[in-house]
């Protein structure tokens, strides 16, 4: 059985793979639905994207399962853009609102002092800066 600690991070955790799995679906509905001369390149970003997200979500439901808890299957809400510089900004937000739920989540893990979940958010949140930069430089 988890302890408090466990369940307050199981729970931190599955919201941020709730994020994750809304990530994966909208990466893979903009590498879908991306049109235009503006898409060309931009579809494969996507698509990496999503495969990128995928494997946070994975990381995720093994440290929620290490904790004594169950991978939430429950996908956040997920955005559509209309034009490729739409999702892109979609995208940015998804990015940018993932950095500071992570930068949260890290602190909480300091705070109880939980350092294997801290390190491993740490990572993801490496991947997350690099996702929004880029994402942002994209639309400038």
């Amino acid at each position: 059985m988890s302890n408090d600690w466990q369940k307050t991070v199981i729970a931190a955790l599955n919201e941020s793979r709730s994020a994750e799995l809304a990530a994966i679906a909208q990466y893979m509905n903009h590498h879908y639905e991306a049109r235009g001369l503006d898409s060309v390149g931009v579809k494969d970003i996507f698509r990496k994207q999503a495969i990128e997200e995928m494997q946070h979500a994975e990381l995720l439901a093994e440290r929620v399962t290490a904790l004594g808890g169950i991978p939430t299957l429950k996908s956040a809400q997920v955005r559509r853009g209309g034009t490729v510089q739409e999702m892109l900004r979609v995208d940015v937000e998804l990015e940018r609102r993932a950095v500071a739920r992570y930068k949260e989540q890290i602190k909480l893990c300091e705070e109880l002092g939980d350092s294997t979940t801290r390190r491993l958010l740490e990572d993801i949140l490496m991947d997350e800066e690099a996702h929004a930069g880029y994402h942002a430089s994209l639309i400038e």
